[in-house]
């Protein structure tokens, strides 16, 4: 059951049409990985908290630069020099204390990947090392765990849903294979607009919210936003034969 303080909080919710209590106690029983809290993960991290998804583990073993305040929301001034997760977990909890949030104050490997991914529901990518994104889509595939995976560069961002649970369902190295290569951009080269990683992050929360609480979201499609033309596009993808995961 809801307490009444919970029923208050998320009254907002509780108002809208196809959502009521046992969605918002779906939430409230829900465990989410977000694996980096940085231009992504911020925005991803403080919807999912303000929309009371009962547990939350968020990953990242940098620490706050002063370029990352420039999109980075949840960081401040007084911040450069922390480690990430730690800063955005105390963040979270001044934000809903009715939450579980706990940091993991390193990257990600295979090894934290096996111990958490059983007891967690949705795993949000919001890395941006390529070879970090394989090892989580092949983990996530391995433990049957759904992923949703998002990019962003320039004024450009991209969103896809992975479900190892669909029976043909496609992973994200279907997408991007590992022939392709690292790409030859990255924030660190050719730049991003903070609001970019904003509504791109958004995103990652709204579809994870509606998983969540049992809304459909679709899988095998990758969703493009272009920042300039203002415009979604989305495209479907199949399984690639050549894919080293298992699946």
């Amino acid at each position: 059951m809801l307490t009444d303080q919970e029923q208050l909080r998320y009254s907002r919710q509780l108002l809208l049409k196809g959502f009521d209590v046992e969605q918002q106690r779906a939430l409230k029983n829900a465990c989410i990985l977000i694996v980096g809290a940085g231009g992504l993960g911020n925005p991803a991290a403080l919807y999912l908290a303000g929309a009371g998804v009962g547990k939350i583990i968020i990953s990242d073993g940098d620490n706050i630069d002063v370029t990352n305040l420039q999109r980075q929301i949840i960081y401040q001034q007084d911040n450069v020099g922390h480690n990430k997760a730690e800063v955005t977990c105390e963040h979270l909890t001044g934000l809903n204390q009715e939450i579980d949030i706990e940091a993991i104050d390193e990257m990600i490997d295979a090894e934290s990947l096996d111990y958490y991914l059983p007891e967690v529901d949705l795993v949000l990518d919001c890395t941006d090392n390529l070879s970090t994104r394989y090892l989580i889509n092949a983990k996530c595939i391995e433990h049957k765990t759904p992923l949703l995976s998002a990019a962003a560069i320039r004024f450009e961002g991209q969103l896809m849903f992975i479900n190892p649970n669909d029976s043909d369902f496609c992973c994200y190295e279907c997408f991007y294979p590992k022939t392709k290569g690292e790409p030859s951009l990255n924030c660190s080269t050719a730049g991003v607009l903070g609001p970019i990683l904003g509504i791109i992050g958004s995103m990652q929360a709204l579809q994870a919210v509606k998983f969540l609480i049992g809304k459909n979201v679709p899988s095998n499609q990758v969703m493009l936003f272009d920042g300039l033309a203002l415009q979604w596009q989305a495209f479907n993808i199949t399984k690639n034969s050549s894919c080293s995961c298992e699946h």
